[in-house]
């Protein structure tokens, strides 16, 4: 069993149709001590099959159509925030108080993107929300270097910031945290009622491209990066996306721009427009969520209760830690789980933590999730049931930084991981550390996507002016190629499906 097998496998899939894959593997891109390029491979490709599979359920007969992954096309999708240039201009990545930091026993990683998250991070260490970034950047090292790194994380966090301790694999291993995300699947699958069958209309092979996800209704209230990039995909499927977001917290303008393909972006307050949502759920086929786990269960939107009022629903969630375990209440993203599962001590030096070539568990747990959508959909059409999907962004990186086999076989195979350090040669591509307050420069474009990554970028006009962007990834025979719409303003479109 490789990789592609693995997640298939864990999404349900027939074990048959991964001979439909194909894969041009290219081993100068995304290049680490673990197999990123093996995750980011297996998860766009599991993607692209159970798209195809969908394709066929829907087309005329034929067979599901052939599936090819080439690694250049992931790496460049996998780093597309890197590559997007918006009128020229290369976008902004992370704030001056989005870095590691050394502390009085160790490290910190703190994320401070959003102007709410910096506001909170500066509370918590004693500072005005209105410190000018390079006195808040000198300030808060000095603070720091003062302090035990556990006790920063708990302050910051209890004060409603992003802020987690460098820990070694064994260490998250030993938590409560690690115990409980290394015992759930790579994605959670399940049935919530006995709705009848989907029938779908039928999506025939005509004048266009074979959209699987044609005619379906995508709500999505996803931020950052994993959730937008799974709507995203299904917007490239074909899916009618709606993005709903609080009219008081705007997303990051570059990374709205970069994730915000083939959607529409509206915005709608659940605390006074409740009608206004129930009406568009009475509509939905598939809801997307991306915020803490139960953080939006008093607005009725926990998987069950979505289901009881829209039967027939697929409910996707998706968390940062896990919706388990001590810290499933609280804040993270890519960079926070990396050094918090240890990834970022496997990468780094016995100086400084690492970090990886991209944020590679935002992008390969955002493929995951949108593949495990569309095999719900598809499963839907043969057994009925709402259905649920989640995953999470500790789950894939427990898969990714997983040790070998007991039995010292490669770890191509095991169900619980892609990889580890001793089952990677270093070769002549000898790693290079990227420091974790680094990752995802723009500076590392040309070396995130490698030699072939120029033929997988595109350019384009928008209402947001010239865009330069990576291609997507997820490619079938007869497939779509790009996405049909350009992103537009952050919550300039209507709160209603098309």
């Amino acid at each position: 069993m490789d990789e592609i097998e693995y997640v298939w496998s864990v999404l349900g899939g027939d074990a048959a149709l991964t001979a439909r894959v194909a894969r041009a593997a290219r081993p100068e891109v995304l290049e680490a001590r673990l197999p990123v390029r093996a995750l980011a491979s297996a998860c766009v490709g599991a993607c692209a099959l159970a798209a195809a599979e969908l394709a066929a359920r829907r087309a005329a007969p034929g067979g599901v159509p052939a599936v090819r992954v080439d690694d250049g096309a992931v790496a460049a999708a996998f780093t597309s925030e890197r590559h997007l240039r918006i009128g020229g201009r290369e976008p902004v990545s992370f704030a001056p108080l989005s870095r590691l930091w050394r502390t009085a026993d160790g490290w910190v990683r703190t994320h401070a993107n959003y102007p709410h998250h910096r506001a909170r991070l500066l509370a918590a260490l004693g500072l005005a929300r209105d410190t000018e970034d390079a006195r808040a950047v000198d300030t808060v090292g000095s603070l720091l270097a003062g302090l035990p790194a556990r006790s920063v994380e708990e302050t910051v966090y209890a004060a409603g910031g992003a802020a987690v301790a460098l820990r070694t694999p064994e260490e998250w291993a030993a938590s409560e945290q690690g115990r409980a995300v290394a015992g759930r699947p790579l994605v959670e699958r399940g049935v919530l009622d006995a709705s009848p069958a989907r029938t779908f209309a039928p999506v025939p092979p005509s004048a266009g491209a074979l959209l699987p996800a044609a005619g379906l209704r995508v709500l999505d209230l996803t931020r950052v990066i994993a959730g937008p990039v799974a709507t995203r995909t299904l917007a490239l499927l074909g899916a009618d996306v709606l993005r709903v977001d609080p009219p008081g917290l705007p997303e990051l303008p570059d990374q709205h721009v970069d994730t915000g393909f083939g959607k529409r972006s509206a915005t709608l307050d659940l605390t006074c427009d409740q009608a206004a949502f129930e009406e568009l759920l009475g509509a939905a086929d598939v809801v997307v969520t991306g915020y803490r786990p139960g953080s939006l269960d008093r607005f009725g939107l926990s998987p069950r209760a979505l289901a009881a009022r829209r039967p027939g629903l697929v409910v996707a969630r998706l968390s940062a830690w896990g919706a388990y375990g001590p810290w499933a209440g609280r804040r993270g993203f890519d960079s926070l789980v990396q050094v918090g599962t240890g990834i970022a001590a496997l990468e780094g030096t016995a100086d400084r933590p690492g970090a990886l070539p991209a944020q590679a568990l935002d992008h390969g747990t955002g493929y995951l999730l949108a593949a495990g959508v569309l095999r719900a959909l598809t499963e839907q059409s043969r057994h009925g049931g709402s259905r649920y999907v989640e995953v999470a962004l500790a789950r894939t990186a427990a898969w990714l930084s997983a040790g070998p086999a007991p039995d010292g076989a490669s770890g191509a195979g095991r169900p619980h991981g892609v990889g580890g350090p001793s089952t990677l040669g270093t070769g002549s591509g000898a790693h290079r550390v990227r420091a974790a307050g680094d990752a995802g420069g723009p500076g590392d474009a040309g070396d995130a996507g490698g030699p072939g990554a120029s033929p997988w970028l595109r350019e384009r006009e928008s209402p947001l002016g010239r865009l330069r962007y990576a291609l997507p990834p997820v490619r079938f025979e007869g497939g779509p190629t790009d996405w049909e719409r350009a992103p537009g303003p952050w919550g300039a479109d209507a709160a209603r499906w098309v």
